[in-house]
């Protein structure tokens, strides 16, 4: 089948973790398995990502993507920013780390002197709304162009912008937000079942769901509503190709953690991941990203280093209770299996009913 004019055998995209999560093996097992994997360029150097690019292209032939953020600018709460990190100073004292709140705009111009260099076949964005012109020298080197959007008003500046198509991210969905204006209060948003018809609605580009999807009835279900491919992430946390650190993976299964929640208490920016105790004692960090990231990335490496994990962001979707260990490459072919058998059953039995995509998202008790 045709995925932005991409061959894949199923509508099933391996979604960009930066951090740690996604990496070249993983990319390569969506793709080689049928979906279109894809590299985190969040973090990451140029010339690490360079290096990844690279790595990925020896391991498949097929198709992928790289996704970077789009840059924050500076904060203009300083003194929000002062207060929160004074009420984390016990915090970083027990692990005997500094608070340092820097702003950076994550190699930006690098990383796109660098994907115009390598004509990746798929860049997309998350954080923001590229400028038309980056969007322009991307499509002129041949990449596709896909930017993350949480409303039809997001959509729509994604298209005057450019783009080929958009990923419309429901609230549902682990991890950061890719909302445009991290200003909104923190479990405010749309699911995707209301997501991805109000933005068919309002663009004529290709839509991409994502948030909470888990399964081939998941991924029918959105297809079913319009999109042209379901993005997963969650679902491939576990998978041994996922660079998740270990205790990330093994809090996704352990009684201790059931529900997730929205946060600014890690980074600055709304994200989704599974309620743990630094979320609930800290639920009022304010809107800035990415001085909070920077300034708690040395308790959260310290916390992982002691096998804590209450102090570290376990981003997760919805769905996570079903993410599985096993190998990419079974997972997206067990999607793409039973998404088939679905919509085969359809065209035989017209407005048979699809499996919910997921639970409504949880709050911290």
């Amino acid at each position: 089948m045709d995925l932005l004019g991409l061959p894949v055998r199923w509508p099933i995209i391996g979604a960009p973790m930066a951090g740690g999560p996604s990496t070249p093996a993983l990319a390569a097992a969506v793709s080689n398995a049928g979906g279109l994997g894809f590299l985190a360029g969040g973090y990451r150097t140029a010339e690490a990502l360079g290096d990844e690019i690279h790595e990925l292209r020896a391991l498949t032939k097929a198709p992928f993507g790289v996704n970077v953020f789009v840059p924050q600018g500076p904060t203009l709460d300083e003194f929000g920013v002062t207060a929160y990190l004074a009420g984390l100073r016990a915090e970083a004292d027990r692990f005997g780390v500094d608070l340092e709140p820097m702003w950076d705009d994550d190699g930006w111009q690098g990383k796109i002197d660098l994907l115009v260099d390598e004509s990746v076949p798929v860049v997309s964005f998350t954080f923001g709304c590229p400028a038309p012109s980056v969007v322009a020298r991307l499509r002129d080197a041949g990449s596709r162009v896909v930017i993350t959007v949480t409303t039809p008003a997001e959509a729509r500046m994604a298209v005057d912008a450019g783009s080929d198509a958009v990923a419309g991210q429901g609230i549902e969905a682990g991890g950061h937000q890719g909302t445009f204006d991290d200003g909104i209060p923190l479990e405010s948003g749309l699911g995707i079942a209301a997501l991805v018809p109000a933005i068919r609605r309002s663009v004529d580009v290709p839509v991409i769901a994502a948030g909470g999807l888990m399964t081939g009835a998941h991924v029918a279900a959105v297809v079913a509503m319009g999109a042209v491919a379901a993005q997963v992430g969650t679902a491939l946390l576990r998978s041994p190709e996922s660079g998740a650190h270990g205790i990330h993976k093994a809090a996704l299964i352990h009684s201790g953690f059931d529900g997730t929640a929205m946060t600014r208490a890690f980074s600055g920016r709304r994200a989704r991941g599974l309620v743990n105790r630094f979320m609930r004692a800290h639920p009022d960090a304010p809107s800035a990203y990415p001085e909070i990231n920077n300034a708690t990335r040395a308790l959260r490496r310290a916390a992982l280093q002691q096998g804590d994990p209450h102090t570290v962001n376990l981003w997760a979707g919805t769905g996570y209770s079903r993410a599985e260990d096993r190998p990419a490459g079974e997972i997206i072919t067990q999607m793409g299996i039973e998404f088939d058998g679905l919509v085969r059953a359809a065209v035989h039995h017209a407005g048979a009913a699809i499996t919910p995509i997921s639970a409504p998202p949880r709050t911290p008790r």
